[in-house]
Order: structure tokens, then sequence, then C-alpha cells
């Protein structure tokens, strides 16, 4: 493991790959998809200051199935329903001295650490490489880099988002495929207009953690943190972090990537997870289409004293069209290999779903519904685990307003 590691770092710093980042998605959050917006600009344009706003409100319906409940104490098969606030963000981001842009955003709907949804600093060095420092999305994943309100469903994968099912009683050892925002620093830069590269260090402590709590590797004598590193080929030009806008309509871009990272004595130190992903995304006109498969190998320390290894598989095919100009129909396949490779049986999770985009004032409606199935499971136990805390039937209907 420790080879592959190396190697995956050497390859995301000799080969180049990405940069993503424009003027119109560099905060995450909000994409000005060619609208204006408001802002605060020197004459020369070396100065920009520009605020946003982003809420999310939405009903939720989840039915559960039997396994997991305990009925004597009236567990109910309907849980997680009702009305949430997912996000509730607001921000600024701009650029000083025409080479540094900023971004620092509060998300008011989270907790703790995660209040702080992104804090960074971006330094152009020359034409091909940047320096960016800060809290921000880890380069991995093509559902985690889109823009937050730029999102196709309204809730993203459950293959990136659930926890991998492990057969020890380790409450603290619960990984995720998906890494989400983080601490750290990066490198990045194009090397032409078709190619690009990000390669970074991350705490791996994820967004709820500002502090810096990581130790060195007693069995690989390194920092115990996040070694990530991403490649991008975009024939046609940077992509928009979109997956649809009634804006982007003439639109005609594509793009193939590809991720690793290693995380170092993470899950409370017990163990040593590397992941890795390829994925495809489209905009031609008014139709939408991304592909994603990913990988997880997670390893336990040499102080936990277990053995095995275990991995997991998952990913996405999804696609989105505009059947009206402000009309748009989306479907999404999700699976997800949650009890390892190594067992019989996974998650087939279907979704669809419809977006209204109403004109003039940035809203937009998002209504969605997903089925989890299970597949090919050799025992009933390997079954019901596969599914366990996982809704079967899960129902979203989500408002928005971006400024």
């Amino acid at each position: 493991m420790k080879k592959i590691l190396l190697s995956a770092i050497f390859a995301a710093c000799t080969l180049g790959a990405m940069a993503q980042y424009d003027a119109d998605t560099d905060n995450g959050v909000v994409s000005l998809a060619g609208r204006e917006g408001f802002a605060i600009e020197s004459t020369d344009g070396n100065f920009v200051f520009r605020p946003y706003l982003l809420v999310q409100t939405s009903g939720n319906f989840r039915w559960y199935d039997d396994e997991g409940l305990d009925k004597a104490y009236n567990q109910d098969n309907v849980a997680n329903s009702g009305f949430a606030i997912p996000y509730s963000v607001l921000g600024f981001t701009g650029k000083a001295f025409g080479r540094v842009t900023f971004n620092l955003c509060m998300n008011a709907a989270a907790s703790g650490g995660a209040m702080l949804q992104q804090a960074w600093f971006d330094v152009q060095m020359n034409k091909r490489m940047a320096l960016r420092v800060g809290k921000f999305k880890t380069p991995f994943a093509h559902a985690y880099l889109t823009t937050l309100g730029e999102t196709l469903l309204p809730a993203l994968p459950t293959s990136l988002t659930a926890a991998v099912i492990l057969p020890h009683s380790l409450n603290a050892v619960t990984p995720t495929i998906g890494t989400g925002f983080d601490l750290g620093v990066e490198l990045h830069g194009m090397l032409s207009e078709q190619f690009g590269y990000q390669v970074g260090l991350w705490n791996g402590t994820g967004a709820s953690v500002n502090a810096a709590t990581k130790t060195f590797s007693d069995d690989w004598h390194i920092p115990a943190q996040l070694y990530a590193g991403r490649l991008t080929f975009t024939p046609k030009g940077v992509m928009p972090a979109s997956q649809g806008n009634p804006n982007l309509l003439k639109e005609d871009k594509w793009m193939l990537a590809a991720s690793t990272s290693m995380n170092v004595e993470s899950e409370s130190e017990s163990t040593n997870d590397f992941r890795a992903g390829v994925e495809f995304a489209m905009l031609k006109r008014r139709l939408y289409l991304a592909a994603e498969a990913y990988y997880m190998h997670v390893g336990f320390t040499e102080r936990q004293k277990i053995d095995e290894t275990y991995s997991f598989l998952g990913g996405y095919v999804q696609a989105g069209y505009f059947v009206a100009p402000r009309v748009q129909a989306a479907l999404r396949y999700d699976f997800y290999n949650r009890n390892g490779i190594d067992t019989d049986g996974m998650l087939n999770m279907p979704a669809v779903g419809v977006n209204y985009f109403f004109k003039g004032c940035n809203l937009k409606l998002q209504a969605m519904y997903q089925y989890i199935g299970r597949t090919g499971h050799e025992t009933q136990l390997d079954r019901d685990n596969d599914n366990l805390g996982l809704a079967t039937h899960t129902g979203i209907v989500q408002l928005q307003y971006s400024f």
C-alpha cells in the first residue's frame, strides 16, 4: 500500500490535468452562469469583492425497512422526515492585487466546526501554477466538486455518503468513500488549454474539524494526513462545475478525470484508507451526462491487531435534460458494494427527479424520489446489514434561493 501511495503522489505531481476554478464558479456554492450578479470592483479589475448567499429548505419523507428497528421502543418505519434546511450559506469571494483570490463562507444550518464551510485564499504564482491554502473541497468526485447550488438532484449519491459496513465493533471506524471539505494546501494549474492538475495535503478529518489534531504514522513514519491528487482532460476548455442551468443551454463541454488519495491513520488513528476514482461529465446544450466509479481499500493500523483488509466499490450514472427552457428532467442509477467486494450482494439505488428554474429571481425548485434495493446477497444477515440505517424509500422536495 505504501508503494501505491508513493506512485499516486508521483503521478499527480508529474502529470497535469486540471484547473476547474473559473471566475463563475470559484466560490463553490453559487454559479453566476453568465449573470452579472453584485460586486464591488476597482477600475483596473485587480480588486473584486463579491458577496453570495444560498438558502435551501426542503420537505422530506423517508421510510425504513424493519431491520434495525426495535418495535419494543415504538420505533417507526417512517423517520427522519419533515422539514429541513440543508444549507443556509452566506459568504464572499473576490480578488486582490490581480493574483490573489479568496473565499470565506459560513453555513448557519450546520453545527460545530462545520459551520465554517470554506475559508481559503489562492495565489497565482505563474500561468501554470497556483497555491490554495485553507478549508475547501478535496479533489475527489465530480458529485462533490459540482457547485452546491447546481446539483442535478437535491441529495448526493448514497454510494458516496453512506458509511461502509465493517465486521468489527469499532464505533469510531465508519469511513465513507466521499471526502468532501477539509483543511489543507493544494497546488493546481493548467499545463495547456486541455490539461491541468490538483495535488495536495489535507488533515483528513473532514469538514467538522478546524483544528490541527493529526499525528505521525507509527506504521509508515510519515505525517498522518490525507494525500490526494486529481487529473482531468477537458478538450473543449474548462467545464462549468454545473449539472444543469438554463443559462448554460449553449454549452458544449466534456471532461474526463481520475483521482486518488490516501488517508493515513484516519478514523481515530485506526485505519489507512486508500481511494481512487474515475469520472466522465458532459454538458451539451440541453443535455447533461455524468458517470463515476470509485474504489476504497481499508486496512487497519498495526495497533488495532486486525490483519484483514476490506475493499469497497461504488458509482453512479446520471442524466439531466431540459425538456423545456426552465424544466429539467433528472435520472440517476447509483450502486454500492457496502459490505465489501469479498461479500456477495450490492445496493441498487435508482432515483428520478425534476427541476424547475423560476425566471428572473434565482429560485430553483427540485423534487426527487429514490428507492434502495438489494440484490445478490448470500445470507439474509448480509442483506439486512447492507441496508442498515438507509431509507428504502426517500422523497425530497426542495426550494432554493441564491444571490
